[in-house]
C-alpha cells in the first residue's frame, strides 16, 4: 500500500512540474516525498491516494487471482483509512491536513474515504475468508473436503 501510494505522489509531482527534494519509501520507516516548488500541490497530493488505489486494482484485474484482489481491496481500505486517520490526527505533515491546506473541500475527502472504505471493507472481508480459509486437496490422506465457514 505504501509503495503504490507514495509512487502516486512521485508520479503526480513529476506530472505537475513539481521538483522532488527528498523522499523515502523504505518499508520500516514512514514513507514520504517532499516537493518544492510544487506548482500544483493538489495534483501531487491527490495522486498518492488515487493511484494508491488504482495501481493495485489494475494489477488485480491483470493477474485475475484471488490474492491480487486481496491486495487491491486491502489498499482500498488502507488509503481511505489513512486519509481519515490523518485528518483526525491533524499532523500537518500527513496528507489530509496538507490537502485541506492546499484547498481541497472536505467533502471530497469524505467521499473518497467513504467510497474506498465502504467498498473495500466488504470486499476485503470476503477476500480474507476466500484466501485465508485452508483448502485441502482430495488427495490429502484422511481429509475429503475443507470445512465451510
Amino acid at each position: 500500500m505504501t509503495l503504490t501510494h507514495e509512487s502516486g505522489h512521485l508520479i503526480g509531482g513529476a506530472a505537475s512540474g513539481a521538483t522532488l527534494t527528498d523522499y523515502d519509501v523504505v518499508p520500516w520507516r514512514m514513507p514520504y516525498s517532499l516537493h518544492a516548488p510544487d506548482p500544483h500541490p493538489l495534483v501531487t497530493l491527490w495522486a498518492g491516494p488515487v493511484l494508491g488505489v488504482l495501481f493495485p486494482l489494475m494489477f488485480a484485474v491483470l493477474v485475475r487471482r484471488s490474492w491480487g484482489w486481496f491486495i487491491a481491496d486491502f489498499c482500498l481500505i488502507a488509503n481511505g483509512g489513512y486519509l481519515a486517520l490523518s485528518w483526525i490526527s491533524g499532523d500537518h505533515f500527513l496528507d489530509t491536513p496538507r490537502l485541506l491546506a492546499a484547498g481541497t473541500h472536505p467533502l471530497f475527502i469524505i467521499v473518497f474515504c467513504v467510497l474506498t472504505m465502504g467498498l473495500g471493507y466488504p470486499w476485503f472481508r470476503s477476500d480474507c475468508v476466500r484466501v485465508l480459509t485452508p483448502h485441502t486437496d482430495k488427495t490429502d490422506e484422511g481429509v475429503s473436503e475443507a470445512t465451510e465457514i
